[in-house]
Formats: C-alpha cells, structure tokens, sequence
C-alpha cells in the first residue's frame, strides 16, 4: 500500500526592505520636501512679476530664495532629524546594531537631504515653465540650479551632525537663524574676498558664471559637509581631512579669482534692432522677444518724425551710456517696472520716456525759460505723458506765475502743432540739432 504525503506549500521569504526605502517613504523627510517646495514657490510667487519672462532674473530669484531660505531650511531640518533619535530614547538601542555607524548616518540623513533637493527641483521646474510661457529671449541658465541643488544636500547633512551634537531642542530654529544671517550678510558683502566662498553672492542679471563656478562651490561646500559627517560617524577620523583638504582647494580658487568669478554675458553686449524706423530701434538681445511691442509703442513718435534731420541714429539697449548719435532706450529692466511678464505694462509713458531721451537735456542742471517751452512743446508733440493734464490742472491752480508760465507752455504747444508739414519738419530739425546745448544759443524760437 503506498502512501501519499502531501508536501507542504513553499512559502516565499519576504526581505526586508531597504533602510534607506523606509525612510524615504515614512516619516519626515517627505514632509521636510513638502516644506521646501512651499516655502520656494511662495516666495517666488510672490514676486514673480519681478523674474517672469527673464531666463536670467529666473535663475537669480530662484538662487536667492534657495540660499536665503532653502538653506537654512535644510539646516533646520537636517537637524531636527539629527536629534531625533534622542527625542525617542533609541540611541543606545542604535549603537548596537551591526550596520557601521556612517551606513546609519546616511540612512537617516540621506532620506531627507534627497527630497529637500526634490522640493527645490519642482519649484525651480515650475518656475522655469512660468519663464517659458512668457520668454523674451535669451536661454535658461541650468549650471546654478544644479549646484545650488547640490548645496541643500550639503546645508541637510551638516544640519544633521549638529543635530546629534547638541541635545537641545532649539537648536534646529537657532541654526536655521545663524545660516540665514551668515548668508545675508555675506551675499550683500562688497569689500572682503571671504565672500566668494559663500554660495550666495548677489549679482547682476547681465552676468554669468564661469562654467566652473558652481562645480568650485559644490566642491567647497560639499568637502565641508562631507568632513563634518566624516570626524562624526568614521571610525578613523582622519580620513576626514580628504574632503577638507578639496574643500580648501576649492575654496582657494575661489577667493583667488574673486570677481572673476562673473562675467558679462555675451548675449547682453549685442542687441536686435528694428531698422525700419527713424530713429532706428534696437533692444537688448536678452529681450529681443520685447521689440514688436516697443517698436508698436513707439510708433507715433517715429511716424512724427519722418523726414526730420539731426537725429539720433538709433535708441540703443546696451551697458553704459549710448554713443554720439544715439539715444538711450528707456529702461526695460529691472523687470517688473516698465515691463511685467513680457510685456509693457504702459507704452504711453514708455513713448513719453523715449521722447525725452531724444531731447538730450537730461545731464542739465537748469536750462533756459525759452529752452524749457521749446522742449515741452516737442514732448507734448512727439508723446505727451499720460500725467500731463493733471500737471496741467496743477498749474491753473497756483499762483500767477505758474499760470503765467501754463499760458506760454499752451501758446508753444499750440504754435508747432498748427505749423505746416514742412515748416514743422524744419523746425523740428534745427530744434534737435541743439539737443546736448543747454543754453538758448542756437534753439530755434517758437
């Protein structure tokens, strides 16, 4: 008789998951992210008719917000969880265990330095998504975001030594403090060389980084942090002096270079121009997206001075003060002024203030009272301000002196616009071949 056993089901042995997936997914360090992409896209939000549509004043604001808030917020939170293990009373049950004490560090610290820089890469993709959908020329600038990713990381590691320094519960709110007020102070810092070592340094948005710059700061930054978790968790403490000692290399290179550091950036020394006009009409290359709306905005006044002499060749967009026969642009930048997500936010006023450059009077302490009509005449011809009834109205309300002078203003204003064509392009041509005279010597009467 044979006999039939039945073999028992293979059961299949489940391994435990990875430390690292556990801390990834539970606990704080997700929320640690969470808060760096709030606190991030806030602030950016707030300001954001400030850097929508510069790719170059994108990347400064968003640099700003992650070294003066991202960083002292990966300091805090580092930290916070440093002294975690104190807080719940499983310290001395984790100096037991058979994982290195470097392997636990990074168990614990890794989690959340990685989604801290998570935060920050959302925040700065959805900023330059914003930038994109309103663009006006130039490209985006990835070399900073990328270091400065790579500083939160270390900002998060150096945090969670302290954390298991110091056994005390403000100490994460009191780091986040000190490193907020280090990096200020050292961002606005315009006399001493240490500044180049800070990762915070406020620039223009016409300049650029050395390729080699964030990759120096990642190496200074990242030595330190690195030596900080190294004399804490090795063994050996001495091989913590490696990543201090390319820490000081790097940090070396840095000083030693100082400004040049930055440099102008090639884009912002070239500009486009609109040659179909008189003058001609050139904006700054980084915005050359801008220039249909300031060739639009300006269009009355250059139809106006068709076929009158002695002009300015061209409004130029570029560092400095314009040549011989140019006039300057009005100012397109900072952004956020005449300029708010790609587009003017008034062209009336810009035309005003392009005619004014065109009268080149600007550097004149006082000028002639016959001067000053002649001026205001062309000005309210060519493009009045916006304001300039209410000034009106100002001046019919003081005294006679003032109403005397409105009076005049009006009989000048009144004289060129009923002058023929031709007399008033004649006018117009000796009028501007006086426009860097202060005096009256030379200024056609009116």
């Amino acid at each position: 008789m044979t006999l039939l056993t039945e073999r028992a089901p293979r059961q299949r042995v489940r391994r435990p998951g990875h430390p690292l997936r556990a801390e990834a997914v539970r606990g704080f360090a997700p929320w640690a992210g969470a808060a760096m992409l709030l606190t991030l896209g806030v602030a950016l939000a707030v300001g954001s008719e400030r850097w929508q549509g510069g790719w170059a004043e994108t990347r400064d604001q968003t640099h700003a917000a992650a070294m003066l808030l991202g960083v002292p917020l990966a300091l805090a939170a580092g930290c916070w969880q440093g002294g975690r293990e104190r807080r719940r009373g499983t310290g001395e049950l984790l100096a037991t265990a058979v994982r290195g004490r470097t392997a636990a560090f990074l168990a614990s610290a890794l989690p959340v330095a990685l989604w801290l820089a998570a935060g920050y890469a959302v925040a700065t993709a959805l900023a330059l998504l914003a930038t994109w959908y309103r663009a006006m020329g130039d490209r985006p600038h990835l070399g900073t975001p990328l270091g400065d990713a790579a500083v939160l990381v270390c900002a998060a590691l150096t945090g969670q030594v302290v954390g298991r320094l110091v056994a005390w519960r403000p100490a994460a709110p009191l780091l986040a403090a000190a490193g907020y007020v280090v990096l200020g102070v050292a961002g606005h810092d315009r006399r001493g060389s240490a500044r180049y070592l800070s990762p915070f340094v406020e620039t223009s948005s016409t300049s650029v980084p050395v390729w080699w710059q964030p990759w120096a700061t990642v190496a200074w930054a990242g030595g330190l942090a690195a030596a900080a978790v190294l004399a804490y968790t090795a063994r050996r403490r001495a091989v913590a002096l490696l990543p201090l000692v390319a820490a000081a290399a790097a940090g070396t290179l840095l000083v030693q270079t100082g400004d040049g550091l930055w440099h102008t950036a090639p884009l912002a020394r070239r500009q486009v121009c609109d040659t179909s006009t008189t003058p001609q009409i050139c904006v700054n290359a980084r915005y050359k997206e801008l220039l249909p709306q300031v060739t639009e905005a300006l269009s009355g006044m250059t139809g106006r001075l068709e076929g009158v002499e002695n002009l300015p060749v061209r409004f130029e967009d570029l560092p400095g003060r314009p040549g011989p026969d140019e006039a300057e642009l009005p100012m397109i930048t900072p952004i956020g002024w005449s300029v708010v997500r790609g587009r003017l936010t008034d062209p009336e006023e810009y035309a005003w203030a392009a005619g004014m450059t065109l009268q080149g009077r600007g550097d004149c302490d006082e000028v002639p009272r016959r001067v000053a009509r002649a001026d205001d005449a062309v000005e309210h011809y060519l493009a009045p301000s916006p304001l300039q009834r209410q000034f009106d109205e100002q001046y019919a309300r003081g005294d006679a002196a003032e109403r005397a002078a409105l009076r005049e203003r009006l009989a000048a204003r009144e004289r060129l616009a009923s002058m023929g064509d031709e007399e008033r392009r004649a006018w117009l041509s000796a009028y501007f071949a006086t426009r860097d005279e202060c005096g009256r010597n030379g200024v056609p009467e009116l």
